[in-house]
Parts: structure tokens; C-alpha cells; sequence
């Protein structure tokens, strides 16, 4: 667990899916029903969410699936009303640092190339870019820019 500037990095319950669902709705054009969260969270073995919290208020989460030496970031969100306090610097790193901790070596995700202000945290943690998935996002079509990184640092 991490505690700074008045937030706590946790790992999601079932309790946290009321509010990651309102994270989901206010982040995404087509956002995760609860169901999947439920799922992710008590089928998926190689699934791994966190939570930020703030003052009793989910800020923002992050998924992540470990399989063998390969993570992938499903999903990550903060709430607009919470953006811009390194809450998504904070879950991104938490999640590499628990996906290496499981013998993870490398990382990837997906990203909108629209969305450079995403983009440019990822650099910061030390992703690079990957390729583009063509067509990725179902709601627009928009292409997807595929990022990696080495969680041991080479």
C-alpha cells in the first residue's frame, strides 16, 4: 500500500466497484459495466486491480493482468474532478512495481493517439512506442498506439 499526499494505492475490493464504476462513466466514451469488474476480480487469475483513494472517494484505478513474464495495463482512469494530482502517475507506477514483483519483465498498453496528455505519463514511467492497432476504439474507430516497457530497466 502506498499513502502520499492524502491518498492510499490499494488493491480494488468488491466494495470499490460503485466507485470505479463512476470513474469508468466520467473517463470513458464506453465504459465497463460493473459485471466485468466482478469478474475481473474474482474469475480472472491473472488479474490485478488497485484503487486510489481520497478521502473516502475512489480518484481513480487501475487494472492490470500479469501472465508470466508479460503485464498488461487493461484500463486506467482518474476522475476529471481529480486529475492533475499524480494520481495516475501514482497507480501506473504501483502497478509496474506489482507486476514486477511477479516476475513480470515486460509491460505494455494501448493508448488513443489522440491522447498525448496519457501518452506523455507513459514516456515519464518509460514506455516507448510500440506500433498502432488500426481502428482499435469501438466507439470512433480511432487507432490505438501500442506502448511498452522493461520492468528491469534495460
Amino acid at each position: 500500500m502506498i499513502e502520499q499526499a492524502k491518498s492510499i494505492i490499494r488493491l480494488m475490493t468488491i466494495d470499490d466497484i460503485e466507485g470505479v464504476y463512476e470513474v469508468e462513466k466520467n473517463s470513458f466514451p464506453t465504459p465497463w459495466k460493473p459485471s466485468i469488474f466482478i469478474n475481473e476480480l474474482h474469475v480472472n487469475k491473472y488479474a490485478h486491480y488497485f484503487v486510489c483513494e481520497k478521502e473516502g472517494y475512489i480518484a481513480g484505478y487501475c487494472g492490470l493482468w500479469v501472465i508470466g513474464e508479460d503485464a498488461q495495463i487493461t484500463n486506467i482512469a482518474v476522475h476529471s474532478s481529480m486529475r492533475g494530482q499524480k494520481f495516475g502517475e501514482q497507480l501506473l507506477s504501483y502497478a509496474m512495481n506489482h507486476a514486477r514483483e511477479l516476475g513480470a519483465v515486460h509491460m505494455s498498453l494501448e493508448v488513443r493517439v489522440s491522447n498525448v496528455v496519457a501518452q506523455g505519463l507513459y514516456k515519464k514511467l518509460g514506455f516507448k512506442e510500440g506500433g498502432i492497432r488500426k481502428n482499435y476504439y469501438t466507439d470512433n474507430q480511432e487507432d490505438a498506439m501500442v506502448m511498452w516497457v522493461n520492468l528491469n530497466g534495460e
